[in-house]
């Protein structure tokens, strides 16, 4: 077990904050572990997101016993275990939807997830915190790291100050300043070129997004309000038009 540094909290922030999707085990009534592939999105400190129907077995399962686990393991090419992933020990909380963070919730989440706007507002479905305990994180081989909540969620003030603005913010971007999104997509991440759109910003990154291909421009460092955000989003503009 290697020491927890900057380097692994970042990539667990990423790993994280990237994800589209996960295994989710939770506890049945049998006290077996039960497994499942659920949609994710994070919520603005990074609290894993969930929307599942009440017809599932792991929806009781969290109900009856809110303790569970998330993997995340993107994978790619060769061994899959020489690539990262991450294991969550969470306890689940449903949300209430009609709440200033249930909307928070389900915004965020449909961000990730626009798909899921067929059903999100159907009776028979709830959207779940997975607030986090504690986590691994394997990097590679011979790359394990503990982690606690701290090491991976964003500053809750922080948090809290971006979640306000955030709506507007990424409405503005998309609006006014497609160009840099586009930018920050092909020149700071390496990805195609094409319209890529924000969906989501915390203090640490910002979501962009392009069909179903998904991205996180982390920051180099935390914002904790708008004048910082803008800043940093012009600084990193900048920085990719120098490397154009």
């Amino acid at each position: 077990m290697r020491p927890t540094d900057e380097t692994a909290r970042g990539l667990a922030r990423n790993l994280l904050r990237s994800a589209r999707f996960g295994s989710l085990a939770t506890l049945g009534q049998d006290g077996h572990p039960a497994a499942t592939l659920t949609s994710l999105a994070t919520d603005s400190d990074g609290t894993p997101l969930i929307l599942v129907s009440a017809l599932s077995a792991h929806t009781g399962n969290l109900i009856a016993d809110p303790r569970a686990s998330l993997l995340i393991a993107p994978g790619g090419k060769g061994d899959p275990l020489a690539h990262a992933r991450i294991t969550l020990k969470l306890r689940a909380r449903r949300i209430a939807r009609e709440t200033e963070e249930g909307l928070r919730i389900r915004r965020r989440f449909l961000a990730r997830q626009p798909k899921a706007a067929l059903y999100a507002d159907f009776g028979d479905f709830s959207f779940f915190a997975l607030g986090i305990e504690a986590a691994s994180l394997n990097g590679g081989f011979g790359k394990a790291y503990e982690l606690g909540p701290a090491d991976i969620l964003s500053e809750s003030t922080r948090a809290q100050a971006l979640a306000e603005i955030e709506e507007g913010a990424v409405a503005h971007m998309n609006a006014d300043h497609a160009e840099a999104l586009k930018l920050y997509a092909r020149v700071l991440l390496g990805a195609r070129d094409g319209a890529w759109r924000a969906t989501g910003l915390d203090p640490d990154g910002l979501d962009l997004a392009l069909g179903d291909a998904v991205l996180r421009l982390g920051f180099p460092a935390s914002v904790d309000g708008p004048a910082s955000l803008r800043t940093m989003l012009a600084e990193l503009a900048a920085k990719a038009r120098s490397e154009t």
